[in-house]
Parts: structure tokens; C-alpha cells; sequence
């Protein structure tokens, strides 16, 4: 160290940078190994994927390579996808959540047969969606590179018997394994049956009987009809119509695993939540959360692992869209968050239904009627609530009625 006016002087921290034989600056992609290549480009966003086979030859050779898939299939988690559901059927549009665009896929040709041609989603997990034709049959598609697979059928038996839950459940994308789940019966004689891809069969059928400490005390109605919507009239009564919502909601539910357990929630048809616990073989219904005659639309969602409610309810002349979250402990319904009323009052009295689904923190609404066609994303943790752009291909607007999520993975295996 030297003085220099009375002052200490420390020898520079900063570096120089070599300006000549920098290999390290002169470094590009072209010079890594193709397993090297192959781990880097797995982590770029999947619709990135499209365009390898415009960048060079190498580059498409990477894109269709088994091993380019089982790179792909080592990345934890990719933002999701969001499969909507259009009233024609014929087409796969998806909302691409990372890059907060539409984009249209090419309809798998499978589905486009006439005997499958009004096939609609039903599920989906991983990077896969399930769909089920008019027939009751079921097809399990990876959206993004559009293979698609029959399953085998169902037992005959099964068609003639109410249909209350469809839920899916993906083990590994990369190895096709996934299970199909059916909650089949009438309340309260309710059963289970499961595909499992790994044997490629359907398994036996399995009856759920009644949790003894069921939180409601509530005895089903065994009259009850399946068929029948609740929704709360200009005049302030509560009707019920045979109408439906949409289609591909119809069998609406979610399943998580808790404590190495697999519940599948759905909805009763007075708008209650049925929770049917598949490793304990039993099944309960969770309190009501408003008194009837004030609701108006519900669905349930799964996020990180856990059943939560959204509800758009109208009282004293506005709407609200709320989430909830069940507290086992106090057995009673709580608030986790809620629309901001200068967004949710223009749904007051015009009979919007909403069709939701969860992925990780963030919940995508479809909201429908007669008078509107919106979506809108809301993320839980920070409460923030955002409407997706309108949706608008080759110049023609398009209207969704409910929308599905999965992961786009290219190494997903039907």
C-alpha cells in the first residue's frame, strides 16, 4: 500500500478483463456437447420448442430426440397452459400463462372423427387432457405435440349409472403414467373406478361408504336430481332449472393428496361440496357456505395441494367473486380472497356462470352468460386480480366457456 496526499490508497478490487485468448468471451452453444445442448434448451419456455427447427439443423435434430425429451421431463415444474373449451369442439386454443398470449394448437385427428367430433375435456393433470365423447368413451391427448390415445372402455354397466366426478392424476410425464378417476352412483351409494395407465386397464369398482363423522350431519336426498342448477332470480328467489352449465363442467372436481391420501372434491347438485377420500374408501359433504337463497355460481379448484371454493354471490344490489379455504379445525368456511368491487359489480343481475380451475397460486375464471364472455386470473397469495386479454384469431373473436390447466410438456406420454 502506498500513501498518496496524506491518504492510504488500496490496491483496485476490479478486474480486467484479458483482451486477447478470452475463450470464455468467444464461447457459444455450438460448442457444447449434444447431451449439454440438450439439458440448456430443456429449460427455455415450451413454446420455444416450435421454433428449433427454424434455428439450424442441429437444433431440430435436438427437438426430436428421445433424450431431448428425457432432459425435458428433469425440469421440475413449467408455467401452465391453460386448454379452453370452445362451444364447436374442433379446435385446441390455449392461454399461455408465461407468455400471457392465445395460441392454437393443431386438433388432434383423432378427436376430429365423426363419432369423436363433439368429444369435450374433461380432465387433466401433468401434461395431459383427458376428453370423453358423446358415447362415454375416453381419450387421453397431449395438447402440444397432439398425440392422442383411446382408452380402453368402460365397463358397460357404468353408462347407465349417474356420473358425478371425472378426475385425472399424472405420476410421470415422461413414462405415461397417470390414473383416470370416476365417481359414479347416486347419493348417497357412491363408487369409484380407476384407470391406470400402467396396467392399461380399467380396476375393479370400489364403493365409498359414509364418513361417520361427517361434519354436516346432512342425509343426501336419494330423490335428489343430478340434473338440477340453482341460481338466484331477479326477484330474489332461489330457481332451479334442468339447464346445465357448461358441458365440460358438468363432471367439475379436483383431487389432492393429503397425508398420502387421494380426495376427489366435487359438487353436489344444490351446490354443495362432496369430498371422497379414495385411500380410505369413504366420502363426507362440507357445510354449505352461504345460506342458499344468496347463492348464485360456484366451482371448486385445486392450488399448491389444497380443495378451495370460488363464489359469485349478489346481495344488496352488487356481485362478488370470493375465494374460500375449508379450516378442518373449526370446520367452517374462510375467506382468502376477493375480487375488488369496481370489477365484480358488472356481473350484478345478469346470471354469469363461472367455470375456474387452479394452477399453483394463480386461479383462471371463466365468466359466461347471455350479456358477457370474460376471464380473469387471480393470484391468492397477493390478491391481485387481472382480466385476460379477449382472445382474437386470425381476426375472428372467440368466446370460451370454461378452460382446463396442464403443464405443456412435449416428453408428456399418452
Amino acid at each position: 500500500m502506498e500513501k498518496a496526499n496524506g491518504c492510504i490508497s488500496r490496491p483496485s478490487r476490479k478486474r480486467k478483463l484479458p483482451q486477447e485468448g478470452n475463450d470464455v468471451l468467444n464461447f457459444t452453444l455450438d460448442e457444447l456437447s449434444d447431451d449439454l445442448l440438450e439439458r440448456v434448451l430443456s429449460w427455455l419456455p415450451t413454446s420455444t420448442f416450435f421454433r428449433f427447427n427454424s434455428v439450424c439443423k442441429r437444433w431440430k435434430s435436438v427437438a426430436a430426440s428421445e433424450s431431448f425429451k428425457l432432459a425435458c421431463s428433469r425440469i421440475p415444474s413449467r408455467e401452465p397452459w391453460f386448454f379452453m373449451v370452445d362451444p364447436n369442439l374442433n379446435q385446441s386454443v390455449v392461454f399461455d400463462s408465461a407468455e400471457r398470449s392465445w395460441k392454437k394448437l393443431s386438433h388432434p385427428p383423432l378427436l376430429s372423427q365423426n363419432c369423436n367430433c363433439n368429444s369435450i375435456p374433461v380432465a387433466a393433470a401433468g401434461g395431459l387432457v383427458c376428453f370423453r365423447n358423446m358415447s362415454g368413451d375416453y381419450f387421453v391427448c397431449n395438447p402440444v405435440t397432439g398425440s392422442c390415445r383411446e382408452l380402453p372402455p368402460v365397463n358397460p354397466g357404468s353408462h347407465h349409472r349417474s356420473l358425478h366426478a371425472i378426475a385425472m392424476n399424472a405420476y410421470s410425464n415422461y413414462h405415461g403414467s397417470y390414473k383416470l378417476f370416476l365417481v359414479l352412483g347416486d347419493l348417497p351409494k357412491l363408487s369409484y373406478k380407476v384407470y391406470n395407465s400402467s396396467a392399461d386397464c380399467w380396476e375393479e369398482e370400489i364403493m365409498l361408504r359414509r364418513k361417520t363423522d361427517d361434519c354436516t350431519g346432512f342425509e343426501f336426498d336419494s330423490n335428489d336430481d343430478d340434473d338440477a342448477v340453482y341460481f338466484l332470480s331477479k326477484a330474489g328467489n332461489v330457481v332451479a332449472t334442468n339447464m346445465q352449465r357448461s358441458p365440460s363442467k358438468q363432471f367439475s372436481s379436483v383431487i389432492t393428496h393429503k397425508d398420502g391420501e387421494e380426495i376427489v372434491y366435487f359438487l353436489s347438485s344444490s351446490g354443495t361440496v362432496v369430498a371422497c377420500n379414495l385411500t380410505q374408501k369413504h366420502f363426507s359433504e362440507y357445510p354449505r357456505l352461504l345460506p342458499v337463497f344468496l347463492e348464485y355460481s360456484i366451482d371448486v379448484v385445486e392450488c399448491k395441494g389444497e380443495m378451495l371454493v370460488v363464489m359469485l354471490s349478489e346481495f344488496f344490489e352488487s356481485a362478488s367473486i370470493r375465494v374460500w379455504r375449508f379450516d378442518e379445525k373449526t370446520k367452517t368456511w374462510n375467506q382468502i380472497a376477493g375480487m375488488p368491487p369496481s370489477m365484480s359489480h358488472e356481473f350484478y343481475g345478469k346470471k354469469v356462470d363461472i367455470n375456474c380451475l387452479g394452477a399453483g397460486n394463480q386461479i383462471f375464471i371463466c365468466l359466461s352468460s347471455a350479456e358477457l364472455c370474460s376471464y380473469v386470473r387471480c393470484d391468492i397469495v397477493t390478491n391481485e386480480w387481472v382480466e385476460v386479454p379477449k382472445c382474437c384469431l386470425n381476426g375472428e373473436a372467440m368466446e370460451f366457456m370454461s378452460a382446463f390447466s396442464f403443464e405443456p410438456r412435449i416428453e408428456a406420454s399418452v
